[in-house]
């Protein structure tokens, strides 16, 4: 049989696909998230994520040595503290479990990126990401806080704060104040697209950020648009943010594709805890290969046009790489 062409000649050996492979994901990629807690001497599973751990000062210091021997850029912090309010003042405290984190982390490991997550939700005794009143998150108000929140984050070392609370018009306040204080060099990085996803359950558990009552698809998005998450992405952009996000990864590639598309600026995609743990708990019932699965799924975020991945495979993802 004549045939001019065979595509299968570039498949025919891992050298060859190598070779012509379109898309290559690279430890330079990877961004790894931590969950701090109180205390010392804790490394705690998290029974919901297989391989991710709740960690005490101590045991997060040595795994920062483990991030930057792999070569992973930065880390995103998430704070779990002992003591929760309405008004969730540990996230802005001056010596709040984050900021005497970023203090630690900065003194010891000056290189790595250190990027703080900024929310209300971890630090709130109704676990809403805002202010409450008569039962509905207040925006305003709660810009406020979220502002105060990434200025104490940046007085203490951070390099990025990621604003993830999705209230309207926390980027320009955050930006705003930080100049105001001299930190022009701290660059925000937004959670621009956070959908309003059933794909958090596992973080919940992992930060006992749970809501006491109701939900919280008044501030992030529905899930069925995508012409809404463009206009986030614009507003965030205009108001100041270096680097956008679209949250979760594997289910909204389509909303990767078309903010990466009509964006320059740089974009992240948040592979998040139930994507992780979804492949975690197939992999440990024999059902699909664990690293086959989770190099596809991060090569698809790739593919689909993020230049930054938040993902908890982070560390197994630079030892597969090398």
């Amino acid at each position: 049989m004549e045939l001019n062409h065979r595509p299968r000649r570039l498949r025919i050996s891992e050298g060859m696909r190598r070779l012509v492979r379109e898309t290559s994901v690279s430890v330079s990629d990877l961004i790894y998230p931590l969950f701090i807690v109180e205390g010392r001497g804790i490394k705690r599973e998290i029974p919901s994520m297989p391989g991710v751990f709740h960690l005490s000062m101590d045991y997060f210091l040595r795994e920062l040595e483990e991030v930057q021997k792999a070569g992973i850029p930065g880390v995103l912090l998430f704070g779990v503290p002992d003591q929760k309010d309405e008004l969730g003042s540990e996230a802005y405290s001056e010596n709040g479990i984050i900021q005497r984190a970023l203090r630690e982390a900065k003194k010891n490991y000056p290189e790595l990126l250190l990027i703080a997550d900024v929310c209300l939700c971890e630090y709130t005794s109704h676990g809403h990401c805002g202010m409450i009143s008569n039962s509905m998150v207040m925006n305003d108000e709660s810009v406020e806080l979220i502002a105060k929140s990434a200025l104490s984050y940046a007085q203490a070392g951070a390099d990025i704060v990621a604003p993830s609370d999705m209230m309207d018009g926390r980027v320009k306040a955050i930006r705003s104040d930080l100049d105001k204080e001299g930190f022009k060099d701290t660059a925000i990085m937004a959670y621009s697209a956070k959908y309003a996803s059933s794909f958090y359950g596992p973080f919940r558990d992992a930060a006992h950020s749970k809501p006491a009552f109701g939900d919280r698809k008044t501030y992030q998005m529905d899930y069925a648009n995508i012409n809404e998450a463009i206009r986030e992405v614009r507003l965030d952009i205009e108001e100041g943010a270096d680097i956008v996000m679209v949250k979760p990864a594997m289910a909204y590639l389509d909303v990767i594709r078309e903010a990466s598309q009509r964006f320059e600026v740089p974009l992240a995609a948040y592979h998040v805890s139930g994507e992780y743990s979804m492949i975690k708990a197939a992999a440990q019932n024999g059902w699909i290969d664990e690293r086959g699965a989770a190099m596809e799924a991060t090569t698809a975020i790739k593919r689909a046009g993020a230049k930054i991945i938040i993902t908890y495979f982070a560390k197994q993802i630079a030892e597969w790489i090398k």
